[in-house]
């Protein structure tokens, strides 16, 4: 048995743990024709209510009773136009839904509401769709039937069987660079790097989603991937930063300024602020959705504990974004120090030259000169012969006058002090001989 996994894309997703389950799937009609073929990944699920689901085909029926289904569009992380998503969405879900369901889904920015008798959530962020730190999420509820639409590969969205545990067993574990398994004690077979990624979640004993049997059980579980997704992203955020601050402490001149040229922090700074936009967007929306499910007849009241205990992760894990921000500000605010200290050095140095080459240039400037042709420098006259000895006394009196003007301002501040200072002591002895 093997444990299916999802790599990571270039753009930055997240690893994405998902087991089949081992009930009887239906059987899968085949998917009617799209206008926009592989731009979407559509996932169906039915669920009896008593713990067991199986795959569907896409017809976008609500179940009856305690049953319920549950259908999830994928919108690929590619860079496109926000009328883009909407067209795809179209293609796939109208109808039933029409085009006030589909904008209310794909639209930007925090919403919770009810749109044509559905209760409907989205958390969108705004900003290119292809980028790590873009996050959509949104759903339309009903009593018998969830419609959700990510952007790009969230997850725990699959779910394993109830009492099979992954954390539980022993895997067998594939080495990615030369494919051999180290023996283990069952017949699970884990790769490494996916392994590697469940250490670095801190969630990983909740890595095995249990099957909902409610509608509201399914709604938690959506909510709980998107605050377990954003968490890992914050997670990879603060080993990234660690990691960095280490290179900094061993790093040298030339690391500091390949650090400064590329933007680093900066770069991390604006990721941190696009991550604090897409929670504060949740901390916005959720406690809304919680007010309007409490008073449905179908969401049971555990759950609404499980979407408070939600809402108060999301609030820490705002609360850690804040600290990520500040240490990165630090940092940089620390690099442009370093390098207004590499630059005044520079400085020194260039002062120290001046300094060593000012008197060489004033006495080649001094024995340079022509006077020839300057008021008593006319040399052909026994009268002015000393002309040259004019000149120099004209240029030490202009000296004098420019250091005059400034030395006399605090000349000007120490005599008007020592006055002051005078005419307190004379008024304090006065006052003592007439006490």
């Amino acid at each position: 048995m093997d444990l299916a996994e999802e790599v990571p894309s270039g753009d930055g997703e997240t690893v994405g743990l998902v087991r089949q389950s081992s009930s009887t799937a239906l059987p899968v009609l085949d998917k009617l024709p799209t206008h926009f073929p592989g731009m979407v990944r559509q996932k169906a699920y039915f669920f009896d209510g008593l713990g067991n689901y199986f795959d569907k085909d896409w017809d976008l029926t609500e179940g009856e009773g305690n049953e319920f289904c549950w259908y999830h569009v994928e919108l690929l992380k590619v860079k496109q136009k926000c009328s883009l998503s909407a067209q795809y969405l179209i293609d796939v879900l109208c109808p039933p839904l029409n085009l006030q369901d589909i904008l209310s889904l794909v639209s930007n920015g925090p919403f919770c509401g009810h749109v044509n008798g559905a209760l409907v959530f989205r958390v969108n962020s705004p900003g290119p769709a292809c980028s790590s730190f873009t996050f959509r999420i949104a759903a339309r509820i009903t009593e018998n039937s969830v419609i959700t639409v990510s952007l790009g590969r969230v997850p725990r969205l699959g779910f394993s069987p109830t009492g099979q545990s992954l954390l539980s067993e022993i895997p067998c574990v594939e080495n990615s660079y030369n494919n051999r398994r180290e023996k283990g004690g069952s017949g699970i077979v884990i790769k490494e790097h996916v392994l590697e990624f469940l250490f670095t979640m801190n969630h990983s004993e909740e890595a095995d989603n249990p099957v909902p049997k409610s509608i509201s059980n399914l709604v938690v579980h959506i909510i709980d991937t998107h605050v377990d997704h954003l968490q890992d992203v914050v997670t990879k955020l603060e080993m990234e930063l660690e990691a960095v601050e280490l290179e900094l402490d061993r790093g040298g001149f030339a690391l500091k300024i390949e650090m400064l040229d590329d933007r680093r922090f900066p770069k991390m700074h604006l990721n941190l602020q696009r991550l604090l936009q897409v929670i504060v967007h949740g901390v916005q929306v959720f406690p809304l959705l919680k007010e309007k499910c409490w008073s449905k007849p179908w969401f049971l009241s555990q759950d609404i504990k499980s979407l408070e205990g939600l809402i108060e992760r999301l609030r820490r894990l705002k609360e850690n974004v804040g600290f990520l921000s500040n240490r990165v500000t630090t940092i940089q605010t620390g690099l442009d120090t370093w390098q207004s200290e590499q630059i005044n050095k520079k400085l020194y140095y260039l002062s120290f030259l001046s300094i060593v080459f000012l008197p060489l240039s004033v006495i080649t400037g001094v024995f340079g000169m022509n006077v020839g042709g300057v008021p008593w420098t006319m040399q052909n006259k026994p009268e002015v012969k000393d002309g040259f000895i004019n000149v120099m006394i004209l240029c030490v009196v202009v000296l004098l006058l420019v250091l005059l003007c400034f030395l006399f301002p605090p000349l000007y501040t120490k005599v008007t002090t020592w006055y002051k200072k005078r005419d307190f002591k004379s008024y304090m002895n006065r006052r003592s001989i007439l006490c």
